[in-house]
């Protein structure tokens, strides 16, 4: 009888634990609640704070950028101890100007704490758990909240059963606490002014089943800044890195890079786990925040860098006078070899001299750079963008369309006109670079490459380069009589000059890749046109300034070269991704239905990447300011249904209203059965006025 009834009042204690008090906090309700419905003694178990928010309204994160984090302050009996919060994957908190203004979290949060009671607990009897919790609630404007509560749990001596309300929701909320994946690894580097965050899947690229997206980084003890851009750039093998700006207001002395890295997609195949703990050192890195290659590939690096220095020397404008160059040394010394050989020496100081030159500027330019926070140059769209602008322009001028430099060639003539040391001297400190202008499409990706090295590699790929260059020249000067064995300058070289073109196309392709990963459609299509504006100036310069042009011909050339480079920088330079940007969402049929619900207003765009009055309308409509304002004041969810690729429900879905083409956009309004439909051809007005409605 007395087992009966422990048991039946066991029964209703878990009961009353089902619906545990809740406190009213304004716009955030707050609840204690219970992984089990009862406890046993000295076996750890969960409960968790429940906020649940008001709609646009949120709390913070442990660490809030601005604002303040949920604290706990519990007053259990002697000998129960209770664990810190177990924070799930926090989110980019904005106000309705879409200005970030911390890390923290909306809807129906739980923030889990482990509590271990005392082993010598009595079976039936009810324990207390009283806790004081505190929060700052915001929208646009911020109030602080607080709830004193206590849950009630029996103890049993047997194993406990999952709450009936809640047990399920807290296993679901552990799932979500971030953790540390077998499948990614994580290292980190910094300099003064970014820290660089690279994470690799461990095994092949193959075999990451989902490939994880929209990147942020949560600093744990604010050593990044919670409100600037995170740059992230695939590297190609199924992984990414991210630069960080460091936070001037951060720990000054960090040695490691703690916090979680989110993703929209989740970190493993089924999509589960969407924040990766991080609790890394600090590695050595290059200056400006790049991972430093392999210790393996430097030698390959160097090696190609030499074979470049050779090709230089086949090159049309430079192959017909080394052998010029060569007698020119004997003219000056005679028959005595050594004195031939001593020119070859003086003439390779010289080019070694100049590269190391080139090399000391760009590491000047680097340090300056990275002073001013430009960091891992790569994962800047803009850097990017530039540098696929350059190639493309070198790859024209090796396919013939216009010459570099054909002033600076007179200018190479005159210094190779000096006699003596002092002659062959500045023969190879500049006329190797000025007089041979073909060499310019191959120290431009020397150039770039230097930019993502370190200092001392940047001087060895760059020495590595002039010991090419002046190899041929060390040579004959040694054997002087091997001139003769030279093949003639030919129409070979030509060809061959122009066939080493592609692989500079080839970059430029590679560049494009990169840049698709990091703009949206219709940035990389303002890109696009850009670059086609850099070909058709330079092809306007080689068109109009070719040798023999009369001088007014040549300024019309050099000015239309100018305005056609200043239109596709403007074009095609990729603005700085705005925090004020729209976010969209998959559109799906349960993807309405569910906003729906919520009372949404919900603007749905069916478009392709193939339709061009769709990024007509998307530059036109979605950069205007005054668009962007009233969909952030009016809350509006944002969808889109791409019809890129055959997809039979959008078909379905246009079908519906009559449609059999995009661009397609509708908006649907809160409490009408139909939505309102919009003109193909958008304006900013046009939207307005269909919001206003």
């Amino acid at each position: 009888m007395k087992r009966a009834l422990s048991s039946s009042l066991v029964a209703a204690l878990a009961l009353f634990a089902t619906a545990p008090p809740a406190a009213a906090g304004g716009q955030v309700v707050a609840s204690l609640v219970a992984a089990n419905a009862s406890i046993r003694p000295g076996a750890p178990f969960t409960v968790a704070l429940r906020l649940v928010h008001q709609p646009r309204w949120h709390t913070y994160w442990v660490n809030p950028g601005t604002g303040l984090p949920t604290t706990l302050r519990w007053a259990l009996p002697p000998g129960w101890k209770a664990g810190e919060i177990q924070w799930p994957a926090p989110m980019v908190l904005t106000d309705s100007r879409g200005n970030v203004v911390g890390n923290g979290y909306d809807g129906d949060l739980f923030l889990p704490v482990t509590i271990t009671p005392p082993a010598d607990l009595r079976p039936g009897s009810v324990a207390e758990l009283p806790v004081a919790a505190e929060w700052l609630m915001c929208q646009d404007e911020c109030v602080p909240g607080s709830a004193n509560l206590t849950l009630s749990l029996p103890v049993s001596a047997g194993n406990p059963q999952p709450d009936p309300s809640f047990g399920a929701l807290l296993q679901e909320a552990l799932a979500r606490i971030p953790a540390t994946d077998p499948a990614w690894t994580v290292s980190a580097s910094r300099d003064s002014t970014i820290v660089t965050l690279a994470v690799r899947p461990t095994g092949a690229a193959g075999n990451i089943a989902r490939t994880p997206a929209g990147l942020h980084f949560f600093s744990r003890d604010g050593t990044i800044a919670y409100d600037l851009p995170q740059p992230a750039t695939p590297d190609g093998h199924g992984g990414f890195t991210l630069a960080l700006p460091i936070s001037t207001d951060g720990p000054k002395d960090a040695g490691r890079l703690v916090g979680v890295l989110t993703s929209r997609e989740g970190w493993r195949p089924d999509g589960s786990l969407a924040g990766l703990a991080v609790d890394v050192a600090f590695g050595s890195g290059p200056a400006g925040g790049a991972a430093a290659p392999a210790a393996g590939a430097l030698p390959g690096t160097l090696l190609l860098a030499f074979v470049g220095g050779l090709i230089l020397n086949l090159m049309p404008c430079v192959f017909p006078v080394l052998g010029l160059k060569i007698i020119g040394f004997v003219g000056q010394a005679g028959s005595d070899r050594r004195k031939v050989t001593l020119h070859g020496i003086v003439f390779a100081a010289g080019v070694l001299l100049s590269f190391w030159a080139l090399a000391g500027l760009l590491a000047v330019l680097r340090a300056g750079g990275s002073q001013l926070g430009w960091g891992f140059q790569l994962q800047s769209p803009a850097f990017v963008f530039g540098l696929a602008a350059a190639m493309l322009a070198f790859a024209l001028n090796m396919s013939g369309v216009f010459e570099f430099g054909l002033t600076a060639t007179g200018i190479g003539s005159q210094l190779q006109s000096k006699s003596g040391l002092t002659g062959s001297f500045l023969t190879g400190v500049l006329a190797t670079v000025a007089a041979t202008p073909c060499s310019a499409p191959f120290l431009a990706p020397a150039l770039g490459a230097a930019l993502a090295l370190s200092t001392a590699q940047s001087f060895a790929i760059f020495t590595a380069i002039a010991a090419g260059l002046s190899a041929p020249y060390l040579l004959l000067s040694a054997f002087p009589g091997a001139v003769k064995v030279l093949p003639r300058p030919g129409a070979w070289m030509e060809t061959f000059k122009q066939a080493m073109a592609f692989p500079l196309y080839a970059t430029v392709a590679y560049l494009l890749w990169v840049l698709a990963g990091q703009l949206p459609e219709t940035g990389l299509l303002s890109a696009l046109f850009g670059l086609v504006l850099v070909a058709m100036g330079v092809w306007a310069y080689g068109r109009w300034n070719a040798p023999g042009a009369s001088p007014g011909r040549a300024r019309f050339g050099m000015c239309a070269c100018l305005v056609l480079l200043a239109l596709g920088a403007w074009t095609g330079w990729p603005a700085p991704a705005a925090p004020t940007d729209i976010v969209w969402e998959k559109w799906s049929p349960e993807a309405v239905e569910k906003l729906r619900s919520e009372n949404r207003v919900i603007y749905v765009d069916f478009t392709a990447r193939w339709c061009a009055t769709c990024q007509a309308n998307k530059r036109l409509v979605f950069h205007s300011d005054e668009v962007l304002r009233a969909f952030r004041e009016r809350h509006v969810a944002m969808l889109r249904g791409d019809w890129t690729n055959k997809d039979p429900q959008i078909t379905a879905e246009l079908a519906k209203y009559h449609r059999g083409a995009v661009p397609f956009n509708l908006i649907w309004f809160p409490g009408r059965a139909e939505p309102v439909t919009l003109p193909e051809l958008l304006t900013p007005s046009a939207v307005l006025d269909a919001l206003a409605k």
